[in-house]
């Protein structure tokens, strides 16, 4: 008995340890790996801010993909820039993306509930707010210009 008990302990611990992955993080729904998520100066939007869109449901049924709150997201990079940069929301009068500017970008303003009363809740709605890592890699790209790259 004390040969499997010394057999089945291992085996155990690496299932429990397997059912603890990753992708059942609080602060990285979305299941990448959270070691794979950097932070970086100069992100790509279509490689780093669309998957971030992506990855948090932005672009879902229930979401920005049915064009909630007056903006659509899909999962075109070039289609979201065209509709986030330089563009008043038609809720709020606030433009969502100002190049240089994320402190004054009304998408990072929804993102850290600094919107004001009255402009509804903070994104994403229902769901976690982002962690460090996505928010920073967000305010990066716009306070690099916001370039469609």
């Amino acid at each position: 008995m004390k040969i499997l008990h010394q057999v089945l302990s291992p085996v155990l611990i690496c299932v429990v340890l397997a059912a603890c992955s990753a992708s059942d993080s609080p602060t990285d729904p979305g299941g990448t790996p959270a070691d794979a998520r950097t932070i970086k100066a100069n992100p790509s939007f279509a490689n780093d801010i669309t998957e971030i869109f992506m990855r948090r449901g932005c672009a879902g049924s229930n979401c920005h993909g049915n064009g909630a709150g007056g903006l659509t997201i899909s999962t075109s990079g070039s289609a979201n820039h065209e509709r986030l940069v330089n563009v008043a929301s038609p809720m709020s009068g606030e433009v969502y993306v100002i190049p240089n500017d994320a402190q004054n970008s009304y998408l990072v303003k929804k993102l850290e509930n600094r919107q004001g009363s009255g402009n509804g809740s903070r994104m994403p709605v229902g769901g976690s707010a982002l962690d460090n890592v996505d928010l920073t890699n967000i305010k990066n790209w716009i306070n690099a210009g916001a370039q469609n790259n």
